[in-house]
């Protein structure tokens, strides 16, 4: 630390910035995903466990589903509810996002069947994909007042993306140019989102998956700013638990309490992984009260346990979510805690394998415990 620079800090009365400064994380391998690439590939190779077998099994193909098209104009997405953040879901938002949703599934389908087979074609098909998106622009032109809606889909499909590019520049046959121009793209698209996530105040669920949108494409960019901007979010998410574990904004969400305790969890757990790849602990990370993300992991477990606990803050009855993205997070999460340990509704719910493309497509084939 020179001592013009300690000189400057006092003059100006900053310290607590400059502290912040000296703790500023850094992204140190671009190429470090949320999982060992190489190790993952060799454990896929000479795989025997049954769970993640059937994972295999049931993947898609890049190259046997069609292009998809990168959506025009001004993005308008109707409301995910017909009033509010809870209640009756609004039937007129599906048909609108249903283009994202199959741009998901062909890039994670490439992503996750070059992870297994190693199949050049399978990378270079989800990294056209990607491309086909990122010459057309796609993703920018929205803003949160218009249309929050939009807003939301964006941090989840850039996630989805972020998280498969940083897989896929392992494979060194991708064209750089098109790897550089599409990484350009996404660290635009990272950058405007996490700007209106700055200019405003919503600290719940989409804060954290911007959050891992800002990181995973931190990573792959080797983009400083949005990485530590990243890792803030995931301290502030932890910092935000209360004395049970559970999430309080998520609570507020009535009949689906339980279910946005598991869909938090969801970007904060790869991006926790992202972060300690890159030598950064936040799995173990403690909030000033003294909570981890193991509390709210352990308050998911009791919730689903016993339903009844989420009456001292709702009193709706829980509406429960079985699909395969609900226990997505706890493939990553397994790794960095004794599995005997996790809660037995949620071992319970790995005895099938996972699946979210926003975190990558399936979760179980990515990180999925070899038993």
């Amino acid at each position: 630390m020179s001592t013009r620079f300690v000189e400057k800090c006092a003059v100006i009365a900053l310290a607590f910035a400059c502290t912040a400064a000296f703790a500023a994380e850094h992204v140190t391998n671009p190429k470090a995903s949320y999982i060992d690439v190489q190790q993952r590939h060799a454990q896929l190779a000479h795989n025997t466990d049954p769970r993640i077998a059937k994972a295999i099994a049931s993947l898609s193909f890049c190259t046997k589903l069609p292009e998809v098209p990168a959506p025009t104009g001004r993005m308008i997405i109707p409301p995910h509810y017909l009033g509010g953040g809870h209640g009756p879901i609004n039937p007129a938002e599906a048909p609108v996002t249903r283009v994202y949703g199959h741009f998901e599934t062909r890039v994670t389908a490439g992503m996750n069947q070059w992870l297994v087979t190693s199949n050049k074609q399978e990378a270079q098909c989800a990294q056209q994909q990607i491309d086909a998106w990122a010459q057309a622009g796609a993703l920018l032109d929205y803003t949160p007042k218009k249309s929050s809606q939009a807003w939301y889909q964006v941090e989840w499909t850039l996630s989805a993306i972020a998280t498969s590019e940083s897989v896929l520049v392992n494979e060194p046959s991708l064209d750089q140019a098109v790897v550089k121009r599409d990484i350009q793209w996404m660290n635009k698209v990272a950058h405007q989102t996490v700007e209106f996530d700055k200019a405003g105040k919503q600290t719940n669920n989409h804060h954290y998956w911007r959050g891992l949108a800002a990181v995973s494409t931190g990573v792959i960019s080797s983009d400083d700013s949005l990485f530590d901007w990243g890792v803030g979010v995931y301290k502030q998410a932890i910092n935000e638990l209360d004395q049970r574990g559970a999430f309080p904004q998520e609570m507020a969400r009535h009949e689906r309490a339980i279910h946005y305790q598991s869909f938090a969890l969801q970007p904060l757990t790869p991006l926790a992984s992202f972060a300690e790849r890159q030598h950064v602990p936040l799995y173990e990370y403690r909030s000033p009260s003294g909570r981890t993300i193991h509390d709210a992991v352990n308050f998911l477990g009791s919730a689903l346990a016993d339903p009844a606990i989420i009456k001292s803050y709702t009193p709706e009855t829980q509406l429960l979510d079985d699909g395969p993205d609900f226990f997505a997070f706890a493939e990553f999460y397994s790794h960095d805690t004794d599995s005997a340990r996790m809660p037995a509704p949620i071992q319970k719910g790995l005895e099938q394998p996972t699946f979210a493309t926003r975190i990558g497509g399936s979760t179980t084939v990515l990180a999925g415990l070899v038993r």
